[in-house]
């Protein structure tokens, strides 16, 4: 019995002490790893601002051997098709039905870069049509019809006060194109202030002496007036084949800010094969004076979207 317990009390001492030391050979690892890395994350931090200084410079070089005037030309389409048909589908309260969907916007831009002073144009249209056939009645409207109208014209010259900072002067364009409402109503603002370009796919337009003319046939329901206007535009490349346009545009009225003002919210996503891809575009906006002339008591969230395929051009 006194051996079996001696012998016991050996066995528990050697794996106890090959178990401290173990533990003091892990902790001496641990602290060798650490101090490594230490090292190597100072090492990382050191080339990142390297790598980041570096991309500046070849940045400000380019942009030096780049000759004047430049110019960015280029445009982006979205189609949309829909086509639906069921015949004696009982499941349906209508079980004999057509419907068709076609949508198409179009986006397109040509910027010029002088020494002294920029150019941007742009343009936007989104058309759709809707149809919906119920075969077995004969009163109901089997043609197409508007789902959504819109066209958008601008033109901001910019002369340059430092690199981020120019004061500029800017005219922008928005009405319907179809079913007589070209220009009823119409919007044409033109103001003058400062445009601010913080890097360089973003654009934000602030001109607090801007006239918002309002052209309808009906003059009763629609105002022009004196207000602000804000623009913002940024476009930027998700990854490596989808790009993104946000673009926001608001007048502020001096004359009435909650019957008078405006804007319009427009995001558009593209995805791009050899100029061939998948589009989304959402549109927004927000005008109480189109309410008003519906006869609405509140002042609705106006939106359109078209999901389809794209095609892009640029230079």
């Amino acid at each position: 019995m006194t051996k079996s317990l001696f012998t016991l009390i050996v066995l528990l001492f050697t794996i106890f002490v090959g178990f401290a030391q173990t533990t003091e050979e892990m902790q001496a690892m641990k602290e060798e790893k650490a101090k490594e890395l230490a090292t190597l994350e100072t090492q990382l931090a050191e080339l990142t601002g390297k790598v980041s200084g570096l991309k500046t410079e070849v940045a400000a070089l380019t942009d030096k051997l780049t000759p004047y005037p430049r110019w960015n030309v280029g445009a982006l389409g979205t189609v949309g098709l829909n086509f639906t048909g069921f015949n004696d589908w009982l499941q349906k309260q209508q079980p004999n039905t057509t419907a068709s969907t076609i949508g198409l916007t179009l986006n397109s831009f040509a910027n010029l870069q002088q020494e002294k002073y920029f150019w941007r144009n742009g343009g936007g249209l989104n058309l759709s049509w809707l149809k919906f056939d119920n075969r077995d009645i004969d009163t109901d409207n089997k043609d197409f019809q508007v789902a959504s109208d819109a066209l958008n014209l601008s033109s901001l010259y910019g002369l340059k006060l430092s690199e981020k900072f120019a004061a500029s002067a800017l005219g922008e364009y928005r009405t319907s194109v179809l079913d007589g409402k070209f220009n009823d109503p119409g919007y044409l603002d033109i103001g003058v202030g400062a445009t601010w370009t913080p890097i360089q796919n973003m654009v934000v337009v602030f001109h607090p002496l801007n006239y918002n003319f309002v052209f309808s046939s009906q003059e009763d329901d629609f105002t022009s007036s004196l207000g602000t206007k804000i623009v913002a535009d940024y476009t930027q490349k998700i990854g490596k084949n989808i790009a993104w346009r946000s673009n926001l545009s608001t007048f502020l009225s001096y004359k009435d800010l909650n019957e008078l003002s405006n804007w319009t919210f427009v995001n558009s996503f593209s995805t791009a094969y050899k100029g061939i891809g998948v589009g989304f575009e959402l549109g927004l906006r927000g005008n109480k004076q189109e309410a008003n002339l519906a006869q609405l008591s509140d002042n609705p969230l106006q939106s359109y979207y078209v999901l389809g395929l794209t095609y892009s051009i640029a230079k």
